[in-house]
């Protein structure tokens, strides 16, 4: 049965039909902080996310498990006239529909908000697409990689004059799906004071561009569109990753202050009187030289000297970790942002934390993903059917338990 949940979000409940990344990412944070989130995977094969098995865990997908904790399980066959059924009485039951299908696709299956919003008038009904519910490209597919070309993300990212590149990780789904969970969140405390559902609307496209706030305040100030700038900051320096002698080392030089604490900590306190260096305007307009400069300095001794060096004169710094050391460092563990699940077939594996932590209600990691209709029969009784029900729509494929 059920948990009993106890984050600020205990009470939600949740049908979550997507797949892949920006969808799953709205519902696992909602599941975090205690929504009763059930995911509806379509049939057969369920989140296409489930075939990505490089890596995997005893034949189950590592992606997938990473994407999905916290959350039930139940395969429905949408095309299926039970399937709809079945999906719009649980909809007369939910608070809140996520969904991350191409724009138009659930309107075609006769579920769309209107249908929706009918059986169900608190619906709140959240769509993340690739471009939106509006516009010339409301009905265009998206992927991570597209909206970050679409939006000029790609144009930003990587070293000046190399080839377009795309940010190392899926940064407008994994956006798009933090804001699809903001605006649940806020369309949940209106319905909490009228009652009254509501469609929220975000897309890929929406996610990136929103990442662009620097860029399009000198865009919308000057008119001209930034250039890659590798580590470096657009608008202040010393500010990017620099060499020491055994890797490298991001220090923040991001005011008068901190520049001045730099320059002693290296050694080298006239800098901060050299007219090429001794405003933010003047650093960036030499910023070649003064990379070279602090490099030559930092590369005779090691990330841990200088860390311990910039500690104590109060600058902000920190060593480029590998994705192994950023994961075992003793400063994300004792955030919980490593934990510990037992899943019925991959056995015991590892997963993200919750990266909001609440005092009075704090978030709960307790379920391992889902297999593919785990969790089928429990909330088909859950809903109002018994088992000769659930056995009958089985035999006649509209649902399917593992």
């Amino acid at each position: 049965m059920n948990e009993k949940k106890t984050g600020p979000l205990a009470g939600m409940r949740v049908l979550e039909l997507t797949q892949i990344m920006s969808g799953p990412t709205c519902g696992q944070l909602l599941a975090d902080m205690g929504a009763d989130v059930i995911k509806v995977e379509k049939m057969p094969g369920g989140d296409d996310a489930r075939g990505y098995r490089d890596p995997a865990i005893n034949g189950v997908s590592a992606p997938f498990m990473m994407m999905n904790r916290n959350k039930r399980g139940l395969a429905i066959d949408l095309k299926h006239a039970d399937g709809k059924a079945i999906l719009l009485r649980m909809v007369e039951k939910a608070d809140v529909l996520v969904e991350n299908f191409r724009g138009g696709t659930l309107d075609k299956l006769g579920l769309g908000y209107e249908a929706l919003r009918a059986a169900n008038p608190g619906l709140i009904y959240c769509a993340i697409s690739g471009y939106g519910r509006t516009g010339p490209y409301a009905d265009k597919g998206g992927f991570d990689l597209i909206a970050q070309g679409f939006a000029g993300l790609m144009s930003i990212t990587g070293e000046p004059n190399r080839p377009p590149v795309k940010n190392g990780n899926a940064v407008s789904d994994m956006n798009a799906g933090i804001l699809g969970a903001l605006g649940i969140v806020a369309a949940y405390v209106h319905k909490l004071k009228t009652g009254e559902g509501q469609i929220v609307d975000t897309s890929l496209s929406d996610a990136a561009l929103q990442q662009l706030y620097w860029h399009a305040a000198i865009f919308f100030a000057t008119g001209r569109s930034s250039t890659p700038t590798g580590s470096a900051h657009v608008l202040t320096a010393p500010y990017q990753a620099f060499e020491a002698s055994d890797g490298w080392i991001n220090i923040g030089g991001a005011n008068q202050t901190n520049w001045e604490r730099i320059a002693e900590v290296l050694g080298h306190p006239e800098w901060r009187e050299d007219p090429r260096f001794s405003s933010n305007r003047d650093r960036m307009a030499h910023l070649d030289e003064l990379v070279t400069l602090m490099n030559g300095v930092l590369r005779t001794q090691t990330r841990a000297h200088w860390q311990a060096a910039f500690d104590a004169a109060g600058v902000p710094a920190g060593p480029v970790h590998t994705v192994g050391e950023a994961l075992t460092h003793p400063q994300t563990l004792a955030r919980g942002m490593v934990v510990e699940l037992e899943h019925p077939q991959a056995g015991k594996t590892q997963a993200l934390g919750c990266p909001i932590h609440f005092s009075a209600t704090p978030a709960q990691i307790t379920r391992p993903a889902p297999l593919l209709g785990q969790h089928t029969r429990e909330l088909m009784k859950e809903f109002g059917y018994d088992d000769a029900q659930v056995d009958d729509f089985i035999s006649r494929n509209a649902i399917a338990e593992s």
